[in-house]
This record gives C-alpha cells, sequence and structure tokens, in this order.
C-alpha cells in the first residue's frame, strides 16, 4: 500500500562534498527507501523536484547553497534548432531498440568504456559492475532502456523512467569515440519525440546549476522550465536563467530526520 505526499517520511544526509561545484558541501534530502512509490506518487514528488537514483528518491537540501534547479522541457511545444536538426540528420542511420533491462555485458561495456574515458575525474570512477547494476536498476517499476545501435554495435543506451506526465531522464552513455555524433544530445531528442509519441507533456532532465559546465547542455532544449521558489517557471532565453534561486521547498508536512 502506498502512502499519500502528507505520509511521506524523509531523511537528510550529514554534509558531504558537493559532485558539482567545487569547494562546496552539499546535504540530500531523500525519500525513506522503504516506502512503496506509486507511478501516481513518484509524479507528484517529480513536480516537487525530487530525482531517482537507484532505488533512491531525493532532492538537493544545502543549507548554504540554492545552485539546483530542477528543470523540465516543454515537449510539445519544443522547436529543433538548426544544430539539432543536423545532429538529428547524422543520427538517423542509427537502429532503436528498447530493453527491458541493462544488465548484460554489452550494455556493461558501453558504460565503463565511457565513465573511462569521459568522467575519470568524478565520483562513478572506477566503473563497477555492483554500482552500475544499483544505479541504473527498474527501481520504481516504471524505467525504459533505450539502446542505438550503429549497425550491430550499441553506440548509446538512455534510462529514463516514465510517470504521468513526461519521461525523467536518469542517465545517458555513450560511445565517446563518436564525438561528431552528438549522442548526448541525440539521447534527449529521442527521449523528447518517445515523449510525444506518448503523450506525455514533458521531459524532466535533472538540475540545472548555474556556473557547472557538465550541466549546459539543458539550456539548449527550449522552452525549459526551471523550479523556483516552488513553481515551475519557463525561462525564455539562456540569459534569463536565475544565478541563484531557492530551488528547494518543503514537503507537504515533512517529517524530516537529520540522520544518514
Amino acid at each position: 500500500m502506498t502512502a499519500s505526499l502528507r505520509e511521506i517520511k524523509v531523511y537528510t544526509t550529514f554534509p558531504h562534498r558537493c559532485s558539482y561545484l567545487a569547494g562546496e558541501e552539499a546535504t540530500t534530502l531523500f525519500v525513506d527507501p522503504r516506502q512503496k512509490l506509486s507511478q501516481e506518487l513518484y509524479t507528484q514528488l517529480s513536480l516537487l523536484g525530487f530525482r531517482r537514483s537507484g532505488d533512491h528518491v531525493y532532492r538537493p537540501h544545502c543549507s548554504k547553497c540554492s545552485a539546483c534547479i530542477a528543470s523540465r522541457v516543454r515537449v510539445n511545444e519544443f522547436t529543433l534548432s538548426r544544430t539539432q536538426r543536423r545532429i538529428e540528420r547524422r543520427n538517423a542511420d542509427l537502429r532503436l531498440e528498447v530493453s527491458e533491462s541493462i544488465l548484460d555485458d554489452e550494455a556493461y561495456d558501453l558504460y565503463r568504456y565511457y565513465i573511462e574515458s569521459r568522467h575519470a575525474d568524478g565520483d562513478m570512477y572506477p566503473p563497477e559492475r555492483e554500482q552500475y547494476e544499483s544505479f541504473l536498476n527498474d527501481g520504481l517499476g516504471c524505467a525504459h532502456y533505450y539502446r542505438l545501435y550503429q549497425g550491430n554495435k550499441l553506440v548509446a543506451v538512455t534510462v529514463a523512467d516514465e510517470m504521468l506526465d513526461g519521461l525523467a531522464a536518469i542517465y545517458t552513455f555513450f560511445d565517446p569515440d563518436q564525438p561528431q555524433r552528438s549522442l548526448g544530445t541525440e539521447a534527449i531528442l529521442l527521449q523528447i519525440r518517445e515523449a510525444k509519441a506518448r503523450g506525455l507533456p514533458y521531459i524532466y532532465l535533472g538540475y540545472w546549476i548555474d556556473g557547472c559546465r557538465k550541466m549546459s547542455y539543458k539550456a539548449r532544449f527550449s522552452p525549459l522550465e526551471l523550479f523556483i521558489d516552488g513553481h515551475w517557471q519557463q525561462q525564455k532565453t539562456q540569459q534569463t536563467f536565475p544565478p541563484d534561486t531557492t530551488a528547494v521547498v518543503n514537503l507537504l508536512d515533512p517529517r524530516v530526520d537529520d540522520s544518514e
């Protein structure tokens, strides 16, 4: 039996090193992992800026920083830029397959190579099979695994959760030896196409962080909405993005336990 939004128990972690901003500490608010979440409840939490990683649903809860701002693309109003049209044409030869999991060696080998090549300075290096499977599992029973093939070669995998109002982009990894394809961009365009086909109005892209190069790509998908002061607000241009805005609002009647 699932709880209502008012009944969910949440916890905070102790401060830890921020993965995105150098020299900063982060604190994370997460839903009790023992709590069963329905698709409807997951959607409600996403509307409040929460994300999923493995079995955990979380959002930033930092006392001295509010740089992490949840973002989403309005699918029905999205229009391709000139560059994005070129990327779609460039990748028109790729074959799409949707699988129920990515526990096979083919997918993991691509993930391992991607992390070793592109993120050797990140928290996921060195890649480990156990961490990979825990991070990208179908934690809530609503994940889709989209695979892109060039002939018989797997070149990209994107993981997305289906909610009632959109797809949540969980993670994408791809062949780092094909930069000309812009496979990261193609993966988001793929999710936009999938959301349109399913009649879902949003793609949730996770957190936009001012000053974080790794997050800057999200500004290239318009119209983009940011979760600011408890409301989703459309950003008309890249220049209107707020550099320092409160992104975290309280849950309805939260019970917060400041334990790890």
